[in-house]
């Protein structure tokens, strides 16, 4: 209950704070309001707010259907760059031999445009959830690794000395001191990675697919629905805003606030 409440504070010192950026949003969204109408701006060249508002609810069973689409594919693509980036930071933190071979690859891989990779991973999967949920992966697992690296890299060395010296086993130090210094980093670059994880989904969905919000994007834009076409992109933000305060709960849930003000105060994320 005491973490729990510690979040809600947290998250409603974080909203006062928002309050001039929410502020500026619906001034905006007002500005935007009055110059397409004063202007009489077409709808198919620049929607108003109320006609993208109101496409929205004229379409919302197949905005939630292919936003359910496009969730689930950036969310196992995330889950997947999560279970393997974190091992593999470990890995190459601890043995030489990958970070000198694997580590300079990895950085290397990120030169090839991951819409170039999107036609090979339909030739080779076919046209399901699987191409996505890989090209989501690929976009978002680099930073997880890079953040897991630096994170482990900032561990005291006289920490890890102690330990050793009290007859700690390598496992024990990554367990006890490692990881949980590196685990403000890794929340950094999992925040960042949950977003190139929708990007990656996306991407996906523009190659090939028969649902999901990117699918949807180009129905909407071959018909000329532009309204729609910004409704897919509010949807689309509503992922990657949830995916990162869910990300932020989850770091409040699991690191004391210490470690969380030690990535504040002095983190350097990695990226």
């Amino acid at each position: 209950m005491t973490v729990f409440s510690a979040w809600h504070n947290t998250f409603g010192r974080r909203l006062y704070l928002a309050l001039p950026v929410i502020g500026a949003f619906v001034a905006a969204l007002a500005l935007w309001q009055v110059v397409t109408v004063l202007l009489h701006i077409p709808s198919y060249t620049l929607p108003s707010p109320s006609a993208v508002a109101a496409a929205m609810v004229a379409e919302w069973p197949t905005l939630l259907a292919n936003s359910a689409v496009t969730l689930l594919e950036s969310a196992v693509g995330f889950g997947l760059s999560v279970v393997v980036s974190i091992p593999l930071g470990i890995a190459i933190v601890y043995s030489p031999a990958m970070e000198r071979i694997i580590y300079p690859f990895l950085v290397a891989s990120q030169a090839i445009p991951k819409v170039a990779l999107a036609p090979i991973l339909v030739v080779w999967f076919g046209f399901g959830l699987l191409p996505k949920v890989l090209i989501a992966f690929f976009i978002a697992f680099f930073p997880i690794v890079v953040n897991t690296v630096v994170g482990m890299g900032r561990t005291p060395p006289e920490m890890v000395h102690l330990m050793r010296s009290l007859g700690a086993s390598s496992a024990q130090i990554l367990v006890r001191i490692q990881l949980p210094f590196a685990s403000p980093y890794i929340f950094a670059g999992m925040k960042v990675a949950a977003a190139f994880a929708v990007v990656g989904a996306i991407v996906g969905e523009f190659i090939a697919a028969n649902s999901g919000l990117g699918y949807l994007q180009l129905v909407a834009d071959n018909n000329f629905e532009t309204p729609l076409l910004f409704g897919t992109l509010v949807a689309l933000s509503v992922i990657g805003i949830a995916f990162f305060y869910f990300i932020s709960l989850v770091e409040t849930v699991i690191l004391p606030r210490p470690l969380r003000q030690t990535r504040i105060d002095g983190g350097n994320t990695g990226l």
